[in-house]
Order: C-alpha cells, then sequence, then structure tokens
C-alpha cells in the first residue's frame, strides 16, 4: 500500500488544497500518471501518482485545504484494477404466519387488517460539496437542494444549476395565457369609461454576480497584501534606449525561429543584462531575515507569467551563466508548462530577483509589487519607437523602454537602486554580445 501525500510546492508553502481528482476510486493507474490537482499561492498544476497500482481510498475532498505530507490517498500496487464492492446483503422478507383457526364456539366477525404503512422514498443524497454561494443561493430562494440536478465534476451542483432550477420554477407558475374573448355585441347603452390599469413592474437586472475566489486567486491576495505589509516600496523609473538590442534581434530572430522553432524576445536580452547587474549589486539580489541580510550565491530569476486565472513565477536558476539563447529557451519552456500545468515544485522556489514584462500587454510603466522574500522586482514596459534628441540637437527615431526597479527600501536606499539600473541600462544601449 502506497501512501499520496500533499506535497510541498516551495519552500514557505505549508498547505495546499486539492481542486479536482482526475482519478476515481477503484481506478487503475501507472506511475507518474497525473492522479489530482492542487492549488497553492505559488503554483497551480497537477500532481502525478507515485506509484503503480489501484486507487483504493480517496481522504481529501475536492476543495479541502490540508497540510503539506498529509496523506490525500492510497494506492494498492498489488491490484489488479479492480476494487472489490460489498454487496449489501438482500433482506428476505419474513414469510407470512398462518393464522391460526378460531374456534367453531365462538365465531367472530371478520376485520379487514389495516394496510402496511407506505415505506418513506430514501431521500435523496446531493452529490459532492456544496459551496458557500450555492448554500446561501438556496436559502435566500428557499430551494431543496436534493430537486436539483448538478452538472459539476461527479454531479455537484453548481451556481449554474441552481440559476436553471430558478428559471424552470418560474416558467412552471406563469399563469397560462388567457383565450381572447369573443367580440361582444354591440352594447345598448353607452360603456363606462376605461379604467387603465398599469402595465406590470419590468424584471430589474441584477446589479452585480458574486462568484467566490478561485484558490489560487485568494492565495495571490494574500501573497500580495503580505508583501505590501512587509516591505516599504519605492520604484525608480528609467528611461532605456534598446536600439541597438532591436537590431540585434531583428538579424537573428529569423534564424532563431527556423532553427529552435520559437521567437527572440526583448526580454532575454534584458534578463541577462540584469543578472550581470545582480553581480555587481549583491544587495540587490538578498533577502531580509529578521535583523540579518541573506547575500545569496545564487543568481535565480523569476520571471512573472500570466495565467487565465492568475499569475505564476517560475524561476531561471543560475541565470547569470546562461547565454541570451539559452535564456529564451528557459523563459519559453517554463512559459509553457506554467500554462499547461505541468511546472515542477523546485521550479516555482528559491527565486532571488524577479522581472515582470508587462509591456507585451502593451502597457508603458508600471509599479509592481516585490516576490516575497526577495527586495526587488524589475518591470519592463513596452518597447516603442520613439522620436528623441541625440547629438548635436538632433531628433532620431529610437527603440525607448520605460524601465522601473521596484525595491524594498528596508534594504536598498534610492542611490543603490539608481546606480542598479544605470548598470541596466548601460549593458543595453551598449550590446555586443552576439547571439549565435
Amino acid at each position: 500500500m502506497t501512501d499520496v501525500v500533499m506535497p510541498q510546492m516551495g519552500e514557505s508553502i505549508v498547505e495546499g488544497t486539492v481542486t479536482r481528482w482526475l482519478k476515481k476510486k477503484g481506478d487503475r493507474v501507472e506511475r507518474d500518471e497525473p492522479l489530482f490537482e492542487i492549488s497553492t499561492d505559488k503554483v497551480d498544476t497537477e500532481i502525478p501518482s507515485p506509484a503503480a497500482g489501484v486507487l483504493v481510498e480517496i481522504l481529501v475532498q475536492e476543495g479541502e485545504t490540508v497540510p503539506i505530507n498529509t496523506v490525500v490517498a492510497r494506492i494498492e500496487e498489488s491490484g489488479d484494477g479492480r476494487v472489490a464492492v460489498e454487496e449489501a446483503p438482500v433482506e428476505t422478507p419474513p414469510k407470512a404466519e398462518a393464522p391460526q383457526p378460531l374456534a367453531a364456539a365462538s365465531p367472530a366477525p371478520t376485520v379487514a387488517p389495516p394496510p402496511p404503512p407506505a415505506e418513506a422514498a430514501p431521500e435523496a443524497e446531493i452529490p459532492g460539496p456544496i459551496s458557500p454561494l450555492v448554500r446561501r443561493m438556496a436559502r435566500e430562494h428557499g430551494i431543496d437542494l436534493r430537486q436539483v440536478k448538478g452538472t459539476g465534476a461527479g454531479g455537484r451542483i453548481t451556481k449554474q444549476d441552481v440559476e436553471a432550477y430558478l428559471a424552470a420554477r418560474a416558467a412552471q407558475a406563469a399563469p397560462p395565457a388567457r383565450p381572447e374573448a369573443a367580440p361582444a355585441p354591440p352594447p345598448v347603452m353607452p360603456p363606462p369609461p376605461a379604467v387603465e390599469v398599469p402595465p406590470p413592474p419590468r424584471a430589474e437586472r441584477p446589479k452585480a454576480r458574486v462568484e467566490p475566489m478561485s484558490i489560487m486567486r485568494q492565495k495571490i491576495a494574500e501573497h500580495m497584501v503580505l508583501s505590501k505589509r512587509t516591505s516599504p516600496h519605492v520604484t525608480t523609473v528609467h528611461k532605456v534606449d534598446m536600439t541597438r538590442v532591436a537590431k540585434m534581434r531583428e538579424r537573428y530572430k529569423a534564424e532563431v525561429q527556423a532553427r529552435y522553432g520559437y521567437s527572440l524576445t526583448y526580454l532575454p536580452f534584458i534578463t541577462r543584462a540584469a543578472a550581470e547587474a545582480l553581480r555587481a549589486f549583491p544587495i540587490v539580489n538578498a533577502s531580509v531575515e529578521g535583523n540579518n541580510i541573506i547575500y545569496h550565491n545564487e543568481i535565480n530569476i523569476g520571471i512573472a507569467v500570466a495565467l487565465d486565472n492568475g499569475l505564476i513565477v517560475p524561476v531561471i536558476r543560475n541565470a547569470d551563466e546562461m547565454n541570451v539563447l539559452g535564456l529564451q529557451r528557459a523563459i519559453v519552456d517554463l512559459a509553457t508548462r506554467a500554462r499547461s500545468r505541468q511546472l515542477k515544485p523546485d521550479e516555482v522556489h528559491g527565486g532571488t530577483f524577479s522581472i515582470t514584462n508587462f509591456g507585451s500587454f502593451g502597457s508603458l510603466f508600471g509599479t509592481p509589487i516585490i516576490n516575497q522574500p526577495q527586495v526587488a522586482i524589475l518591470g519592463v514596459g513596452a518597447v516603442e519607437k520613439t522620436p528623441v534628441v541625440v547629438e548635436d540637437d538632433a531628433i532620431a527615431i529610437r527603440y525607448i523602454s520605460l524601465m522601473g526597479l521596484t525595491f524594498d527600501h528596508r534594504l536598498i536606499d534610492g542611490a543603490v537602486a539608481d546606480q542598479f539600473m544605470q548598470k541596466v541600462k548601460s549593458i543595453l544601449e551598449n550590446w555586443s554580445e552576439q547571439v549565435l
């Protein structure tokens, strides 16, 4: 028998939420086959089966949050793919005893025995856990949830199921349309003045729609509030001329696409420059622990990846040891697996610095929130052609990006932050490293 436990998805993670079971009790599973999905403030991902066998027991249901290393299920490795189901014993109704003959001397009138009481129909069970929103809607509208057909996972009742039930009930309660009356004969006397009946009030659209936060969104909210409460955030913004990088990218992007199958973007150039600047200013790559400063020997850069339902920051380890092509490959790989929920636990923790590229969505400038326990994050705006004043007061078209460093003022002073950004700016504006 193999225990399936809630894994630790990051060094600061102490619990996780089971969002969906991908296998049912009694199903055959193979080793490393996706078994269930979990959500934390670091990652929303699938967890593989630790062994091959039969899923004989599920101990934690969908929607439950449990501490790490909690046993959530058990797998029987010697199973043959079937789970024995105990059959309930079939109760045989007792044979009716033959009535004793009555004495002939004392005949009595025959009385029909009372009909046996009708057995109460067993109450239908409500499948799956019921969310607080569904329970509140049922309470407000007086709905018996046993009468609502669930369409969610495992027959679970969703908000849409309750709304559909309310709509069907309202349609049944609506009065039938009145048949048109036959035309009346001409009145002999003039009719009384007609009384104007006001139209029935029009049903108003609801002014709001209430939906519970996803587990991932709840964790992100907690993490963001914690970061703002922990670190005094300050942002410094610098204008960076990306013309040299733009020309280098234009020169190699077609060849990179043809040879490796992915596009060459600005982000690996910026990541490369940031790694060099972090080596020059190790305080920006540090963290705070009580009254101590932790200087990290490794430069592990987290890259923010936008998901459909949130945000995740996978980490490129030893980013300072990679060239532009290696960084581009790592960024594409991590972003692809983040969106398909295939990240491994050690790929979402251990970051020492972060970069968020909101310029990919057209934003020019932003003030991101520091990813704790780090002390700085680099925000990158869109690279746009901009008229600028160059030497001899001439006007030229240059590729310009606004980049901002948001830093923890407990540890980093404004002068150090600006020196760090000047280092990044200098590397990008004087780019000479080849891509291929």
